[in-house]
């Protein structure tokens, strides 16, 4: 039987959110890697608004660093300890960010009528026409 990686993905991540985050609000993500690391990572509260950075952006850049391709990505947010945690899609800068790893990558999806509904889809139903599709040698 096969590993359901976006499963386990949602599990570590979750679990990440509740200790990072024992109480009030909180939010994380995590990416799983092609090797099966899975990275987590949050956003600082910065005084400038204007300096701050997605959830996603740490974990991204480790993995660049180790250089080890990233499958799956989430992230994961709650109003507080007792609130249900929300799955948000990947913003547009996220987006581009992953198309480092092209359109496979595998992205935890916002389900409005389903919100405790886990799936991912790839990157590239995120972006239909995204803007490397001119170049089909990139």
């Amino acid at each position: 039987m096969p590993q359901d990686y976006g499963a386990e993905l949602y599990q570590r991540t979750n679990q990440f959110l509740n200790s990072r985050y024992p109480k009030g609000w909180g939010g994380v993500a995590g990416v799983r890697l092609a090797d099966g690391t899975i990275l987590t990572s949050i956003s600082l509260d910065f005084p400038n608004e204007a300096s701050s950075v997605c959830m996603e952006l740490g974990a991204i850049l480790e993995a660049a660093k180790r250089n080890v391709a990233v499958t799956h990505t989430i992230c994961l947010v709650r109003e507080d300890e007792t609130a249900p945690v929300h799955i948000l899609t990947p913003c547009g800068i996220c987006q581009e960010r992953l198309s480092l790893w092209g359109p496979d990558v595998q992205c935890a999806v916002t389900v409005p009528e389903q919100p405790d509904q886990l799936r991912y889809v790839p990157l590239a139903t995120l972006q239909p026409y995204h803007w490397l599709r001119a170049f089909p040698e990139v």
